[in-house]
């Protein structure tokens, strides 16, 4: 909705706040007349209606015509251009260089995919009011400076790419692991990032790196049905059955990998779709390639010197060198301090030293996470772990 209109408004924050009226008039209008037949279609026709009247209103004043009539104005012709979609138009515009590159993401993450503040918040590992101040002064600095709503043109797009990409695989992780709420998936948010990723495959067909985004969701997308049992229990990898798995998106996942790994130097998402489909291929946990799999994290850490992505590799580790060499990763990463507040990090840890039978220290270090968790399915998992301790 907020794509289709801020083609009329061709400004974001007025294309908010017409989004926000039409949501008001509905809730007046649906009590009086009865819910339309396709509410979705009425709000934005509304939501466009209000942005056109006040482009309208804009018009008459920079025009200084005292008329009492105010002339009829056309909506603004579609925007030419490479981007086929009001979605992925919307990502593209927002992604703009004026913005630093975490406010990008950030801004692009809130208006434009409707991922709530405190759930960006986590993806970043800053506290809620911090990433709500930084949004603000995304949106302040948008009209301090006069951006415009501009779509890129196509010579445009490479450079904006990479944070594109980001921000999709960021929307897909905030569906495949709510951050916040009673349920541990959220299909509408995976659904919409598969789909937008699947056009910037369409738009970008030789860029390695969307088909290897593209390969990475599809695998975790694969096994999602599979990630809670009939109670809404939190299932991990070892305990999932595979032969629920969709082996048709893994076999297609399969095919972009190979196929970005062939094109030539490997990117992040590329690598870390390498090592998802990896786990895919094994037939059960305990047959896993854990040492190809520790091979591959430690390319990644090359390419994304990210303390999630150590982290990550501290669990292939303790798979191909043991617990032990495993926990004293974990505590250097812990020492680093860049993961506190990250529920993650002392939930990994409580699973190594359990493995290693320090069952008193494990209990302590699942306490922690359960602190630091704001999932209700999480928190059910970390609970019923601190019991088993």
């Amino acid at each position: 909705m907020l794509a289709a209109t801020v083609r009329v408004s061709r400004d974001l924050d007025e294309a908010e706040e017409a989004v926000q009226d039409a949501y008001l008039q509905a809730l007046e209008r649906w009590a009086r007349d009865g819910v339309p037949d396709r509410p979705g279609a009425w709000l934005t026709t509304v939501a466009r209606r209000t942005a056109l009247n006040g482009v309208r209103h804009r018009e008459v004043l920079r025009r200084k015509l005292p008329l009492l009539v105010e002339p009829e104005a056309a909506e603004p012709p579609e925007p030419a251009g490479p981007i086929p979609d009001d979605r992925l138009r919307l990502v593209f515009t927002c992604c703009h260089p004026a913005l630093a590159q975490e406010a990008q993401i950030a801004l692009t993450l809130r208006l434009v995919c409707g991922v709530a503040t405190a759930d960006i918040a986590h993806a970043f590992l800053v506290p809620e009011p911090t990433m709500a101040a930084r949004i603000t002064r995304a949106k302040k600095k948008i009209a301090a400076a006069s951006i415009p709503y501009a779509v890129p043109a196509a010579a445009d797009l490479p450079a904006r790419v990479s944070v594109v990409l980001t921000v999709v695989h960021l929307l897909f992780s905030a569906g495949h692991t709510a951050p916040t709420g009673t349920d541990l998936v959220r299909a509408e948010l995976t659904a919409r990032a598969l789909d937008l990723a699947r056009m910037l495959r369409a738009l970008l067909p030789s860029d390695t790196e969307v088909a290897g985004l593209l390969a990475l969701l599809l695998v975790h997308q694969a096994r999602l049905r599979t990630r809670t049992d009939a109670a809404g229990r939190l299932l991990r990898l070892e305990d999932q059955d595979r032969a629920r798995w969709d082996a048709e998106l893994i076999a297609e996942a399969e095919g972009l990998v190979v196929e970005a790994l062939k094109s030539g130097p490997p990117g992040r998402f590329s690598v870390q779709a390498a090592i998802a489909a990896l786990h895919a291929q094994a037939p059960s946990y305990a047959e896993t390639d854990w040492p190809q799999i520790l091979t591959l994290y430690d390319v990644l850490l090359g390419l994304w010197p990210s303390p999630v992505v150590a982290l990550n590799r501290a669990v292939a580790l303790s798979m191909v060198d043991g617990p032990a060499a495993a926990l004293a990763e974990v505590a250097r990463l812990e020492s680093d301090g860049r993961l506190a507040g990250y529920r993650y990090l002392p939930a990994t840890k409580a699973d190594l030293l359990h493995r290693l039978g320090r069952d008193a220290e494990a209990a302590e270090a699942y306490r922690a996470a359960l602190e630091l968790s704001d999932n209700a399915v999480e928190q059910e998992f970390l609970a019923a772990r601190l019991v088993s301790v």
